[in-house]
Protein backbone atom coordinates (compact mmCIF):
# COMPACT_ATOMS: atom_id res chain seq x y z
CA UNK A 1 0.00 0.00 0.00
CA UNK A 2 1.16 3.53 -0.67
CA UNK A 3 0.54 6.44 0.99
CA UNK A 4 0.74 10.05 -0.01
CA UNK A 5 -0.14 12.55 2.71
CA UNK A 6 -1.85 15.45 2.22
CA UNK A 7 -1.20 19.39 2.61
CA UNK A 8 1.14 19.44 5.21
CA UNK A 9 1.44 16.04 7.05
CA UNK A 10 4.95 14.03 7.22
CA UNK A 11 4.51 10.11 7.27
CA UNK A 12 7.54 9.05 9.64
CA UNK A 13 9.24 6.14 10.33
CA UNK A 14 10.38 5.95 13.87
CA UNK A 15 13.84 4.73 14.89
CA UNK A 16 13.82 1.44 17.13
CA UNK A 17 12.97 1.76 20.26
CA UNK A 18 16.68 1.91 22.15
CA UNK A 19 17.18 -1.14 24.50
CA UNK A 20 19.64 -1.01 27.74
CA UNK A 21 22.01 -3.45 27.75
CA UNK A 22 23.34 -5.09 31.53
CA UNK A 23 21.40 -8.08 31.75
CA UNK A 24 18.28 -6.89 32.36
CA UNK A 25 15.40 -7.95 29.39
CA UNK A 26 13.73 -4.93 28.54
CA UNK A 27 9.72 -5.69 27.17
CA UNK A 28 8.73 -4.06 23.91
CA UNK A 29 5.84 -2.08 26.15
CA UNK A 30 8.56 -0.43 28.61
CA UNK A 31 10.91 1.26 26.24
CA UNK A 32 11.20 4.77 25.60
CA UNK A 33 9.42 5.97 22.65
CA UNK A 34 12.19 7.18 19.91
CA UNK A 35 11.94 10.65 19.01
CA UNK A 36 14.15 10.33 15.80
CA UNK A 37 12.90 9.00 12.91
CA UNK A 38 13.12 9.17 8.74
CA UNK A 39 10.57 10.61 6.45
CA UNK A 40 9.54 8.31 4.25
CA UNK A 41 6.95 11.06 2.46
CA UNK A 42 5.62 13.96 2.41
CA UNK A 43 2.84 16.60 1.56
CA UNK A 44 2.64 19.18 -1.13
CA UNK A 45 2.61 22.18 1.79
CA UNK A 46 -0.12 24.71 1.68
CA UNK A 47 0.25 28.17 0.56
CA UNK A 48 0.82 29.71 3.84
CA UNK A 49 3.62 26.65 4.67
CA UNK A 50 6.03 25.59 2.20
CA UNK A 51 7.56 21.67 2.62
CA UNK A 52 11.14 22.18 3.93
CA UNK A 53 11.72 18.37 4.83
CA UNK A 54 11.84 15.64 2.09
CA UNK A 55 11.95 12.44 1.88
CA UNK A 56 14.64 10.79 3.29
CA UNK A 57 15.62 13.30 6.11
CA UNK A 58 16.33 12.21 9.68
CA UNK A 59 14.15 14.10 11.92
CA UNK A 60 14.08 14.88 15.06
CA UNK A 61 10.07 15.14 16.86
CA UNK A 62 8.58 16.15 20.05
CA UNK A 63 7.36 13.16 22.61
CA UNK A 64 4.07 13.35 21.96
CA UNK A 65 3.82 14.71 18.23
CA UNK A 66 2.24 12.93 15.49
CA UNK A 67 -0.43 9.80 15.07
CA UNK A 68 0.71 6.51 14.94
CA UNK A 69 -0.23 4.11 11.99
CA UNK A 70 0.16 0.71 10.46
CA UNK A 71 0.60 0.03 6.88
CA UNK A 72 1.47 -3.34 5.86
CA UNK A 73 2.40 -4.58 9.37
CA UNK A 74 4.77 -1.39 9.76
CA UNK A 75 4.36 1.34 12.50
CA UNK A 76 4.11 4.75 10.91
CA UNK A 77 3.79 7.98 12.69
CA UNK A 78 1.84 10.67 10.68
CA UNK A 79 2.55 14.10 11.74
CA UNK A 80 1.98 17.88 10.66
CA UNK A 81 5.40 19.58 9.44
CA UNK A 82 5.26 21.75 12.16
CA UNK A 83 5.74 19.21 14.85
CA UNK A 84 9.22 18.26 13.36
CA UNK A 85 11.61 19.94 15.40
CA UNK A 86 14.95 19.75 13.73
CA UNK A 87 16.60 18.09 10.53
CA UNK A 88 19.72 15.84 11.71
CA UNK A 89 22.49 16.09 9.31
Amino acid sequence: MTIKPLSDRVLIEPAKAEEVVGGIIIPDSAKEKPLKGVVRAVGNGTKDEEMVVKAGDTVLYGKYAGTEIEVDGEKLLMMRQSDILAIVE
